[in-house]
């Protein structure tokens, strides 16, 4: 066959088709009774017309691929050919069932070495997303086990079929489309004689599949974040500074963020409101407004239906100073992550001690982390979030000059890519003469993604103009992180050397 004349199109099978159907069938199946006969195909396409895919060069039926809906709990376990197929070639198709269930996959001789099976799986997967189905299931033939059964048992033979040390026509394909083997079945279609009997009962998991149970349980699949990169500017009252945040908040949730992030001590300037003899008494005096104002945040996460990031604050217990974030959830619940790592100017000037805890936080948008400025350049920190499940990464930061904001900038980014999530930063801008080692910032806020093809080519979403005051609004498409976790081009999260290395937190 020359390629230069080939005009392929994938389509529905139809009613009408059942010759070529047949044609193509008795081809390839002359080994095992050839075609089903037409009444199988017609209920097929009457019953489940999407799951029936051919493929037509210049309307010549070349490949086709069949496939019914089946319960996931029933066919997840041990069955034969005949609880799908009876011997009277009646198909069982559940229009309820959760799952589908690949029946045949037919390539013509002539149009082989092609991929064209490749495309019939690609067209199975998305048929399955799009249903919201859990699972694709199939039972597999092993036709090569006949020539090494003497010597292998079948889950020898499977396991050297995967390490590609023996070639299965057809496991080996199944298992080069991200197929895995669930079990072994027995006497699945006896008169497999090639098979010795045995198949494989191979399982594709939908990823993006969500439980239909209820609408409010189901998570987001966008999540809209709104990061603020703040003006430092001298307030003079708690009450100014109040009204400042809250016009922030308001502005924010009027686009319906979910999240709402501040930046790293961004209520600094009440530390100019009752000047102090030393930068240790100044951070002293900020500690005293915390508690009041997580509870104002709090209180506005919930009138305002967004979730609060409150940047960081200080916070006094006893005689120690701990810079500490706080998660407002606009159910009124409140988390907290302390900063890990504290810089040498937190250290000496303002004695602050760090946190020992790194958590991630369940929200009605996803599961979310918070590192505090420094604490994004330890990659330890934000693997350990990743090992629990982490979505989306906030970074509040302070940074004077544009290398210690690059720092923050590049070290975050890495994050994003390295444990496959989202990274939202933001810092503040302008001066602050009235409170010392405070007068001068540097940011530039950002959303950065992993880098792969469904993100941006320089896996930067979004970024805000350097040293200005503004708000950044970014949409989180939360299946491209399935996707990616699953299907990506690299995968740096499978792939990790667990046998040879792990991060484990001591405490």
């Amino acid at each position: 066959m020359s390629t230069e004349q080939t005009r392929l199109e994938i389509c529905n099978l139809s009613l009408e088709m059942y010759p070529q159907v047949k044609a193509l069938m008795d081809e390839v199946y002359a080994e095992l009774g050839g075609a089903w006969p037409s009444h199988t195909i017609e209920y097929l396409i009457q019953e489940f017309p999407e799951g029936q895919i051919g493929i037509l060069d210049d309307n010549h039926l070349v490949g086709l691929a069949l496939s019914v809906q089946v319960d996931y709990a029933r066919f997840s376990n041990p069955h034969t050919y005949e609880d799908i197929v009876d011997a009277n070639d009646q198909v069982n198709n559940n229009s309820e069932g959760d799952a589908l269930y690949g029946l045949d996959v037919v390539i013509a001789q002539s149009h082989r070495g092609l991929r064209l099976g490749r495309r019939l799986y690609d067209a199975r997967k998305e048929l399955c997303r799009q249903y919201n189905l859990r699972a694709i299931l199939a039972g597999g033939r092993i036709p090569n086990y006949h020539q090494h059964s003497n010597t292998l048992s079948p889950m020898q033979y499977i396991s050297e079929v995967d390490d590609k040390r023996i070639y299965d026509p057809i496991l080996s394909f199944q298992l080069s489309n991200d197929f895995q083997v669930k079990r072994l079945l027995k006497k699945y279609l006896p008169e497999d004689e090639k098979s010795v009997g045995y198949a494989t009962l191979l399982e594709w998991n939908n990823i993006l599949f969500e439980p239909r149970d209820s609408v409010l349980d189901t998570p987001k699949s966008i999540v809209r974040v709104g990061a603020v990169q703040w003006q430092m500017r001298a307030v003079d009252s708690y009450k100014a500074m109040l009204e400042q945040i809250e016009f922030f908040v308001d502005t924010v949730s009027d686009y319906q963020s979910d999240f709402i992030l501040f930046p790293e001590f961004f209520n600094a300037p009440l530390m100019a409101l009752s000047p102090q003899p030393s930068q240790t008494a100044a951070i002293r005096h900020l500690a005293e407004y915390t508690t009041q104002l997580r509870d104002d945040m709090s209180r506005m996460a919930i009138e305002y239906n967004a979730n609060i990031i409150t940047g960081s604050m200080p916070l006094a217990e006893g005689n120690e100073i701990y810079n500490v974030s706080y998660l407002c959830h606009r159910n009124g619940q409140v988390d907290e992550q302390r900063k890990i790592h504290i810089t040498p100017h937190e250290a000496n000037d303002w004695v602050i001690r760090g946190g020992d805890k790194v958590k991630v936080f369940q929200t009605d948008a996803g599961r979310v982390g918070i590192l505090i400025c420094y604490d994004v350049e330890f990659p330890e920190l934000s693997r350990i979030m990743a090992e629990q499940g982490l979505d989306i990464l906030f970074v509040p930061f302070w940074t004077d000059t544009k290398n210690s904001y690059l720092r923050v900038r590049h070290c975050a980014q890495a994050r994003a890519i390295e444990n496959e999530c989202y990274v939202v930063i933001a810092g503040s801008v302008g001066n602050l003469p009235e409170v010392e080692s405070l007068d001068v910032q540097y940011s530039q806020s950002a959303v950065l993604t992993p880098s792969d093809f469904p993100f941006p080519h320089d896996a930067v979403l979004n970024e805000a103009t350097p040293n200005t005051e503004m708000l950044l609004f970014s949409d989180l498409d939360m299946s491209k992180l399935k996707i990616l976790h699953s299907e990506g081009s690299v995968r740096n999260l499978k792939d990790r050397r667990t046998d040879l290395y792990e991060i484990t937190v001591k405490k």
